[in-house]
């Protein structure tokens, strides 16, 4: 299975170093020297890590082959894909696989169904599950503690406490809707 565990963001200095936009909770492990790495767009690819180092908070990856800023600003906003066995799983029992996610239902915790996460967007702040509604619908829920109480694989489910106005856009409160002289 391959799972997107990076992007390809501007180059740094003039010796082919890129930025990395870190999609996985284990750049040590899929993102260290010597890793091989599969691309999107495929053409970009593979790509061999030569070496990497965190500089001002930023991981920072040189690739076999790329030796100066041109080559490397060719491949900016370029994924970066590692093979994973299927049954592999983070080692944090609190850590998930998108893969691992994906096709769960989705219920509340008083056991009402919400529908099914068809995908998870991994935003810089926050990651959400993108779930779609028995009538086809789209809601996203953050993928937060607070709102996702529990991840059962078992049962293929994620039960989650959303707060108001989550579901239901309908009944949450909202700040235009008020009079100006309630202000």
């Amino acid at each position: 299975m391959q799972l997107v565990v990076g992007r390809i963001g501007r180059a740094h200095g003039i010796k082919g170093e890129v930025s990395i936009e870190v999609r996985t909770d284990e750049p040590e492990l899929r993102l260290g020297p010597g890793a091989v790495l599969a691309t999107d767009p495929a053409g970009a690819g593979p790509l061999t890590v030569e070496s990497g180092r965190v500089h001002s908070g930023r991981l920072l990856l040189r690739f076999t082959g790329i030796a100066d800023r041109t080559a490397a600003e060719t491949l900016r906003n370029t994924l970066l894909i590692a093979d994973v066995d299927p049954d592999e799983t983070p080692e944090d029992p609190e850590e998930f696989y998108d893969h691992q996610l994906v096709d769960l239902d989705v219920v509340t915790v008083d056991g009402t169904g919400v529908g099914r996460i068809t995908e998870i967007s991994h935003l810089p702040s926050q990651d959400l599950f993108i779930v779609e509604r028995p009538d086809g619908t789209e809601v996203m829920i953050p993928f937060v503690e607070e709102i996702v109480t529990e991840i059962d694989l078992e049962a293929q489910r994620a039960v989650i406490d959303p707060p108001r106005g989550l579901l239901d856009a309908d009944r949450a409160e909202v700040a235009g809707s008020r009079d100006e002289g309630d202000r």
